[in-house]
This record gives C-alpha cells, structure tokens and sequence, in this order.
C-alpha cells in the first residue's frame, strides 16, 4: 500500500491556537475546529509553550496516560505521588492518572520551555488502575540512523516508557525521504515540529496534523529538513468522555 492509499482526512490539516486558563499557549493538533474528532486511542495532542513566569498549578487528573515530551528548555514536573523532576529538552515523561493523581508542570531555571503533550485514553477495565510515573533521558530513548532520517523512539521498541495501550511514538528527522509504517488497524497521525517537506505527498510544515485512521505507509520527504513527531495506537473501540482534566 502507497502513502496515496491512506485512508485519513483529506490530506493535513492546521493545527489551531489554545490558551490555557493559566496563561499557556499551545498549538493543538486535535480536537480542534479543524479535526473536532478524537483519534481513537488519543484524547488530544498538541505543543505547549510556557512562558517563564506561566506554568500549570497543581491540577487533577484520571482516566488516562499522559506522555511529554520536550523541545527546547526544561520542564519542571512534582505530582501527588511524591515524584519531583525536570525534564530537559530530548528528555520525556510518561504519568498513568488512573484513579487519579495531581501535578505541576513549570518552566525549569527561570526560562520559558515548549514541549509536545499526548493524552491516551486508558480502557474502560484499567480506568482506576493505580496512578504510576516514569522518565526517560535522552540518552534511554533509542536512536537511529537510516538513509534519509534519524529516528527516536519515544514510545516503542526499546524505549524505557510503555502504555496500557499498544503504541509507538517516534521523533523523526528527516534529511532526505522516510516511509513510516502504521501497523494494521491502528490509528495514528503525524505532527509538523520544524521545518518543511511533504508528508504523503501533500505539503506539510510545522503545526500540520495529518491523521492516519488504516494501515499504510506514509511517506515523508523534504528538501532541506523536517521534523515531525509519527505517533500510531491501537484503538479501544470505546467512546471517549473527555470532562476538563479527566477523562471517563
């Protein structure tokens, strides 16, 4: 199957501008006016940016898994299990909210930071499993060379962080060309972080969702660099009930 075959929306979309109550920006991948749906096992996705004197107060959470990962600066993370942590640029946390915990995410050394946040929707019998944390350096998170591109692999094979849903969640640098393979039934996207290029044939630059709902092959080309995040989950099959901070 061809990178044409796809079945998804028609070709990438915007994503669009959100400020947060607490005075964050972030430019959100869906939902969205432009993708007002959930992509199935994803709740939302989107790049946060935090000024330095802005930050998100401690807050709840439950029903779901939250994996963040940094693009420039750090990221200062405590949360009611008692974990306290800064996560640099390259660096990624996952937190199962389960039955429910509360955090804090600042910008770390009196800078601003910006980062990429993915909400996965736990399944109905693992909703109040125990609220968990884990980290990952830059240097856990695998790495490889291809012809074309290097690729981390943030979730996934040999990744330190692992989900209650089957996914991969991979950080893609693209020199030349790279085709990423969505397995079988999963539904996955792919996010603009720099640069330009196309993705599947269609123009794609930074802040582009293009969401991928069938198995496919989705082709990435640039002729200068591109940088994207391709991130693929195997659905529930469930409704998701996002309510604020919690997810039902």
């Amino acid at each position: 199957m061809t990178a044409n075959d796809a079945s998804t929306t028609d070709g990438p979309v915007p994503g669009e501008r959100v400020r947060h109550g607490t005075g964050v920006n972030s430019n959100r991948a869906f939902p969205t006016s432009h993708h007002p749906e959930h992509l199935d096992p994803f709740v939302l996705f989107e790049r946060f940016y935090i000024d330095p004197d802005q930050g998100f107060p401690m807050h709840p959470h439950r029903g779901f898994e939250i994996v963040s990962y940094m693009i420039d600066g750090g990221m200062d993370h405590e949360d009611s299990l008692g974990v306290s942590n800064v996560a640099e640029e390259g660096e990624a946390m996952r937190i199962t909210t389960g039955s429910g915990i509360r955090h804090s995410e600042f910008p770390a050394g009196g800078r601003g930071c910006n980062g990429l946040q993915l909400w996965v929707n736990l399944p109905r019998e693992k909703k109040e499993v125990d609220p968990d944390y884990v980290d990952a350096t830059q240097a856990d998170l695998p790495t490889e060379e291809y012809d074309g591109a290097t690729v981390t692999t943030v979730v996934g094979d040999d990744s330190p962080l692992s989900l209650h849903t089957p996914m991969e969640y991979l950080d893609v640098r693209v020199s030349d060309a790279y085709e990423w393979t969505v397995p079988e039934d999963w539904t996955g996207f792919v996010y603009g972080v720099a640069g330009e290029g196309t993705v599947a044939g269609d123009a794609f630059g930074e802040g582009d969702v293009f969401p991928v709902t069938d198995e496919t092959a989705v082709e990435l080309r640039t002729d200068a660099d591109l940088r994207v995040v391709a991130v693929a989950g195997r659905p529930h099959d469930e409704p998701i009930q996002q309510r604020g901070p919690f997810v039902l």
